[in-house]
């Protein structure tokens, strides 16, 4: 429970900062990821941690999080020097951390998960059930804390994480990417759980790349670029302009738009598709749209609503279950997907880029033609020509600026954003009259975001048809020419993007009837 400050009259010393890193340096062979940092937190507060991919967040992180042991500095828990030797003294210190993907059991109950690992976790389950629905009651968790917790909303899931971490007794939250997962609805509520932390006394350090939850929520920001602090100041010192320049060391110009609702004629269509997901249930039923030349038609959802899947039958990776695909006229029932991307024209760029998009322990140079390396001009007579392969790497390298110390090292060593630089660099080069875009500014900061784009606006004047797949509704509504959403593996809304606002989407995303309701929950907000 939270613990009332004590008293002190007016002669008392301020009390000290609940958290106070000074100097922390952390190398990983030549590379400087935390350059000396200095960062504090004080009781009662939400500071955010900002930077671009790469520029040590999550280094500091996970040492604050005892997942690393810093190279130099000192790391003070409400005054007293420390040393965090894992993640359960980080917790026995008061240090917890809701990662972007959650720790949890799915056929578990809540309870079960949030006592799950703490002593005594086997026994007295109606004591910790108590105990849990007090805390839920204290910061306003409207959570079934019965329910196994892979049925609930991610909403919910997350906090049940929270509340995993309060149960524990945590004093310090670090929150990783926290609303990545959310809906739109789901998100104005989060923000209340923030405030009530920071209510009840708790410091709460917020890891996210997005300016609007900085300036909504954060009492204080700290910028990292390059592994050092660029400024630390209050939210209400600044402005989001000045925060962005400070990331990525320039200013970042809007997006074009276009509004005269200029595209050519239909190259991509789909009828009635139905697939199953790997569980063998259904995932997409009944699914028909169609994507223009020179369009963008973006497909908004949260996660699990069918998006994965409605990716990979349009690339032949996964089969159909009922309906049809075509494109360009050609039906491509039996096309494989070799044939889908060099002869029909399909581009991909997936959701997950480090499993599907990128062999991490293959050179940067034989990732840029992964999907052609058998090919002229990078083989002949069935040999490979490295000279040219690396040629052609080097050329898309400069091109697209992805920003490394060799062509030959490995695709793991790369910060997200220039892996992700890597396969955009890779499918344009192809130049596709299909382009198939799976969550691609999922965890980019903001420089690598505005980077992807671009180029993707770029393709789509070019005349590419693109279906561009997202939960990050800011970033979708950037470049959308249309609005379709998913629910449930149906598409349930499909609209121009002049119609398609945040509450309309967030409606249909929620899978709720009208954006009337979804108007209640948001409060209003537009």
């Amino acid at each position: 429970m939270p613990k009332a400050p004590a008293p002190g009259g007016a002669d008392s010393p301020p009390a000290p900062p609940r958290l106070e890193l000074t100097d922390i340096t952390k190398r990983f062979g030549p590379l400087l990821a935390n350059d000396r940092i200095n960062l504090s937190g004080n009781r009662q507060s939400i500071h955010a941690v900002l930077g671009e991919n790469g520029a040590g967040k999550s280094t500091l992180m996970n040492i604050l999080f005892g997942l690393y042991q810093p190279d130099g500095g000192q790391i003070r828990i409400d005054g007293r020097r420390t040393t965090i030797a894992s993640p359960r003294h980080a917790l026995a210190l008061g240090i917890g951390m809701v990662h972007q993907h959650f720790m949890q059991v799915p056929t578990l109950s809540v309870i079960e998960n949030i006592v799950l690992g703490g002593r005594g976790s086997g026994v007295g389950r109606k004591r910790h059930g108590r105990r849990i629905a007090a805390l839920a009651e204290q910061f306003g968790f409207d959570i079934d804390l019965d329910a196994r917790i892979g049925q609930l909303p991610i909403g919910m899931q997350q906090r049940a994480e929270i509340l995993k971490l309060l149960y524990h007794e945590a004093e310090i939250l670090i929150l990783d990417e926290p609303t990545s997962v959310l809906t739109p609805v789901e998100i104005d509520p989060f923000f209340d759980v923030l405030r009530n932390l920071r209510g009840a006394g708790k410091t709460v350090l917020l890891i996210t790349h997005k300016m609007d939850e900085v300036m909504a929520v954060a009492d204080r920001v700290t910028v990292l670029r390059h592994g050092r602090v660029m400024t630390s100041v209050t939210t209400a010192e600044t402005t989001p302009a000045h925060l962005v320049e400070l990331m990525v060391g320039r200013g970042i110009a809007p997006l074009p738009r276009r509004d005269d609702g200029r595209r050519g004629p239909a190259f991509l269509s789909l009828d009635r598709v139905s697939a199953v997901n790997d569980r063998g249930t259904p995932a997409l039923q009944d699914v028909s749209l169609t994507v223009h030349q020179g369009e963008i038609l973006a497909i908004a959802g949260v996660d699990g609503n069918g998006q994965s899947e409605l990716a990979e039958v349009i690339t032949g990776l996964r089969p159909l279950a009922g309906g049809a695909i075509a494109a360009g006229g050609r039906n491509l029932d039996g096309v494989s997907v070799a044939a889908r991307r060099h002869e029909v024209g399909i581009g991909y760029i997936p959701e997950d880029r480090q499993r599907t998009g990128l062999v991490l322990t293959h050179s940067i140079a034989w990732n840029t033609v992964l999907r052609a390396f058998w090919r002229h001009p990078f083989a002949r007579a069935g040999l490979l020509r490295p000279r040219r392969i690396r040629d052609h790497a080097i050329r898309l390298v400069d091109r697209f600026d992805v920003r490394l110390q060799s062509i030959d090292q490995e695709a793991r060593v790369l910060s997200g954003g220039n892996q992700q630089k890597v396969i955009v660099a890779r499918e344009l080069d192809g130049r596709p009259r299909v382009l198939v875009v799976a969550q691609p500014t999922k965890g980019l900061d903001v420089g690598a975001i505005d980077f992807v784009q671009r180029h993707l606006l770029e393709e789509r004047d070019r005349g590419a048809a693109i279906l561009y797949i997202s939960t990050e509704l800011e970033h979708l509504l950037d470049v959308a020419d249309r609005v379709g959403v998913l629910f449930r593996g149906r598409l349930v809304a499909l609209m121009d993007r002049a119609e398609a606002t945040s509450v309309r989407i967030g409606a249909a995303m929620a899978g709720l009837a009208d954006a009337a309701e979804a108007s209640a929950v948001t409060d209003g907000v537009p």
